[in-house]
């Protein structure tokens, strides 16, 4: 079966199309720019062939119709019919307290997205939009799963996930946390417990997903039991231009000396907080570090606050989880990053857990960042959430036609 993953944004689309005989990629691209003018689509396929349009898309089914037009292509294509695509998988960010698990999409579950628009009004629009688009170009014939990124949080317990506010919130807004990153947190922890050579079932790991958004989640016994975001993505710790969590009256007071409004005060904290808002300089690490190696004491202020974070984050959850058997770093700067795990680990020293310098600084693709005699293993792991979505796909297709 090939399964074509997709990942739509309210402006955007991203692909990739799986061969599921050995779960390679055939290719994989984004259409950018959707309905805001200057439209660029991009395309690579598994033999290196590169393709970038210059087309104006003014919808999601229009980046449909350039996907299927780039799959087909007589030049760089990878199929010579769009049939040939026996599923759609669909990524959706907020499946909140109706969607535990994966699910293959029919007119209810568009629904019930939609009404969970409001807990993701970035992000749920979007991925409807992204779901009607692909019926209208591929035919409603063509199986189609949605995979939500908080269905593997879904498994917190209640002292977890509840917020210390008057319980009728919960009751009438479903106000809680969800926690998101789940199909990252998902694979890595599956791969986690490979290298450890252990069943899942019988670890407890910790596994940080550490990008321009991040998130830890602490998984025991292959369960989710606590994760750092919250309601939204913004809860947690300090990201490229969130803030992370903070002391509510610190929101109320910013909004009482400015006058601001809500909105105003949610795109502070959501977009010039974070990296970007203690360094000044930009929301992403790499500038960061730039300004850093330059001597900019903001910039480095801003990494301090940031491991010092995330290493808080980790300790607690080893205390959640009762001990912890092995710790992952993910995401582009988490893989990337070799001076913040060199940093976090040291934070940890006081655990047992030993870093070994020259295996993080070497550190290339999956990989042991520890000694040999720490305490707690901690691996570098590329994430894959295509490939999760991809299986899940796959696997309610299959079951469904059984």
């Amino acid at each position: 079966m090939k399964v074509l993953v997709i990942n739509a944004g309210s402006s955007s689309l991203k692909y990739q199309l799986f061969d599921m005989k050995d779960e390679s990629v055939l290719c994989k691209g984004n259409c950018e720019r959707i309905g805001v003018g200057d439209s660029l689509v991009g395309y690579k396929n598994y033999k290196g062939q590169e393709k970038t349009i210059k087309v104006e898309m003014n919808n999601h089914t229009e980046a449909f119709m350039q996907v299927k037009e780039l799959l087909t292509d007589p030049e760089v294509g990878v199929i010579s019919d769009v049939k040939e695509v026996g599923a759609v998988g669909h990524r959706v960010v907020q499946g909140g307290a109706i969607f535990h698990e994966s699910t293959v999409v029919t007119p209810i579950t568009i629904e019930k997205i939609k009404l969970l628009s409001p807990l993701a009004p970035l992000h749920n629009p979007g991925a409807v939009q992204g779901i009607t688009a692909a019926q209208s170009v591929f035919g409603k014939d063509t199986p189609m799963v949605t995979v939500f990124d908080t269905s593997f949080h879904a498994t917190m317990p209640e002292k977890a996930y509840m917020y210390a506010v008057p319980y009728e919130y919960y009751e009438k807004y479903s106000i809680r946390r969800y926690g998101f990153h789940g199909t990252s947190h998902r694979y890595v922890s599956g791969k986690l417990a490979e290298l450890l050579g252990k069943d899942i079932k019988d670890t407890k790991l910790i596994t940080c997903h550490i990008g321009n958004g991040s998130s830890i989640t602490a998984v025991e016994g292959g369960k989710v039991i606590d994760t750092s975001m919250g309601l939204t993505p913004l809860d947690g710790f300090m990201m490229g231009t969130r803030s992370g969590s903070l002391d509510p009256s610190v929101v109320t007071y910013i909004m009482e000396k400015e006058g601001l409004s809500a909105k105003e005060m949610d795109t502070i904290l959501n977009k010039k907080s974070g990296l970007l808002g203690i360094s000044g300089v930009s929301s992403d690490d790499r500038d960061v570090c730039a300004a850093e190696d330059s001597g900019n004491e903001r910039a480095h202020l801003a990494h301090q606050m940031l491991y010092y974070q995330i290493a808080k984050t980790i300790g607690s959850y080893y205390i959640a989880l009762g001990g912890c058997d092995g710790i992952c770093f993910t995401a582009g700067i988490g893989e990337h990053q070799t001076h913040l795990r060199k940093a976090v680990l040291d934070y940890l020293n006081v655990l047992g857990i030993k870093c070994d310098d020259e295996r993080n600084e070497t550190a290339d693709g999956t990989a042991l960042l520890t000694t040999d005699d720490s305490k707690i293993p901690v691996y570098v792991i590329p994430t894959n959430e295509e490939l999760v979505i991809a299986r899940d796909t796959q696997a309610l297709v299959e079951k469904n036609d059984k």
